[in-house]
């Protein structure tokens, strides 16, 4: 009888108290950025997570050269292509969501602490400045294929 109840609340808990379902490598794939603007693989390496730029709306600037990183704080780095360049690193999945990383902004030039979290088929990504949490959020949705 005791095994019988045990095993009953069991199940119950399961579906009452479900278990969180997000796994570390659901982040991986091929997103489209908030304002559609171009497509983030997101990848693992070792226990982090890292997102690549793959593709641009408009990849070219009007003379038909590529787009750059014009906006890097560090001059070095300005005439870097958009495509490849990674805004998204060192996310490490803690429980249910994706900690501990930064994005950059290729827009402003900025670089800020990033927090991931997976809901159905979308990823918000919080970016902030410091321990503040003052910051904005980005949702970005999967690409169809991309994973």
């Amino acid at each position: 009888m005791k095994k019988a109840l045990l095993l009953i609340f069991s199940f119950l808990g399961f579906y009452v108290f479900p278990q969180s379902r997000v796994k570390a490598d659901d982040i991986t794939g091929t997103w489209i950025s908030n304002l559609e603007k171009g497509h983030v693989e997101i990848i693992r390496e070792g226990d982090k997570y890292y997102g690549t730029i793959v593709w641009l709306k408009v990849p070219t600037y009007t003379d038909g050269t590529p787009k750059t990183d014009k906006n890097n704080p560090d001059k070095t780095k300005r005439t870097d292509p958009l495509i490849g360049l990674q805004p998204l690193k060192d996310l490490v999945f803690v429980k249910d969501h994706w900690e501990n990383g930064t994005i950059y902004d290729p827009e402003s030039g900025k670089t800020y602490t990033c927090r991931a979290t997976l809901k159905d088929n979308t990823l918000e990504l919080r970016g902030y400045l410091g321990i503040s949490q003052i910051g904005r959020t980005q949702t970005w949705t999967r690409f169809e294929g991309g994973k």
